[in-house]
């Protein structure tokens, strides 16, 4: 028996010391090696209900109260995440991380409330959520290692926090509010909310400088040169212009509530007494009205483009790349 009892008893703090090691490497949390940005300018500013990511679509299903879900790109194969309902989705190669917003309903316009805006990180898979800032949070965006976004609180107020992926280093980068959802590599874009001039924040070195002059309102900055923005000198029309060679071309009409850009196509909601979701390219050619109604959340993948009735609630959507056929989202 003693002799059995020197082979186990090895044996067993082997193991034990195995499965400590491998608990310990498995609930350690996976950094970045890069700026990887968690999502796309013109879903963020759309409350970020999709996100697509190395071909995997998570989103906030309505269907379901707005809780997180995952997808294929063509709308197969959907799976429930979690029972949260969401916002603000990123993710990168390992984890979601999303808003909490149990509200009973989403829109790019909610308001803070607490223990219901959480910031929060979620593996890609499922499982147990960590709260990364317990306070009201919105408007979150990923860069790298680090998520930038609008924190609220009784003291401050609304002001633009950082946070690493890890849930250390919470902080305030700056004292007033901005829209962080405009990412791109180290860098993110916005427009300054007393001029409406174009500025870019380096996460780098943690320094902002002026970009563009202009009177803008939630910039889309493509390949750091290409601008799209809803100018406010023309009543909220989209401009274009290449930061090359500044020309700015007005591709629409005034009266635009929201819009979204990609590839070559524009999609954004007319305002005024004729709403209607619609579409253009990106040289101002190819105007299309889609569906007439008052839609939010215009939020787009490689697929398809989704878009909500902002009285029902429900969601349709239409093909990227060639929109026009509209169908309901089930």
């Amino acid at each position: 028996m003693k002799k059995y009892l020197k082979i186990i008893i090895p044996v067993l703090i082997i193991c034990i010391a195995g499965f400590a090691v491998y608990h310990h490497f498995s609930s350690k949390v996976k950094f970045n090696t890069s700026y990887v940005n968690g999502n796309t300018a013109g879903n963020l500013y759309n409350a970020g209900l999709f996100c697509e990511s190395d071909g995997e679509i998570f989103f906030s299903n309505q269907n379901d109260n707005g809780k997180l879900y995952s997808m294929n790109a063509d709308g197969s194969n959907q799976k429930k995440l979690c029972d949260d309902t969401v916002m603000y989705i990123n993710a990168d190669k390992n984890y979601i991380y999303y808003v909490r917003n149990n509200t009973k309903k989403i829109t790019s316009q909610i308001f803070f409330s607490y223990d219901r805006n959480s910031l929060c990180r979620m593996p890609r898979k499922g499982g147990k959520a960590v709260v990364l800032d317990p306070d009201p949070c919105i408007y979150a965006s990923l860069i790298g290692n680090y998520i930038y976004y609008l924190h609220y609180d009784t003291k401050t107020a609304t002001t633009l926090y950082r946070v690493k992926i890890d849930g250390t280093e919470k902080k305030q980068v700056m004292s007033h509010y901005i829209f962080t959802c405009n990412a791109s590599g180290q860098y993110f874009y916005y427009n300054n909310p007393d001029n409406g001039q174009l500025y870019r924040y380096d996460t780098a070195s943690q320094q902002a400088s002026l970009f563009y002059d202009c009177n803008c309102y939630k910039p889309v900055v493509i390949d750091d040169s290409n601008v799209y923005y809803m100018d406010v000198d023309q009543n909220n029309a989209i401009v274009h212009v290449n930061i090359g060679s500044p020309n700015p071309v007005t591709l629409t009409d005034g009266n635009i509530e929201h819009f979204n850009v990609y590839g070559s196509y524009i999609f954004y909601q007319r305002g005024g007494d004729d709403p209607a979701i619609c579409v253009v390219k990106n040289d101002g050619t190819g105007y299309k009205e889609l569906k007439k109604g008052e839609y939010s959340s215009i939020n787009v993948t490689s697929e398809n483009v989704y878009f909500t009735d902002y009285f029902t609630q429900k969601v349709y959507y239409t093909p990227t790349q060639n929109p026009g056929n509209i169908e309901e989202l089930n």
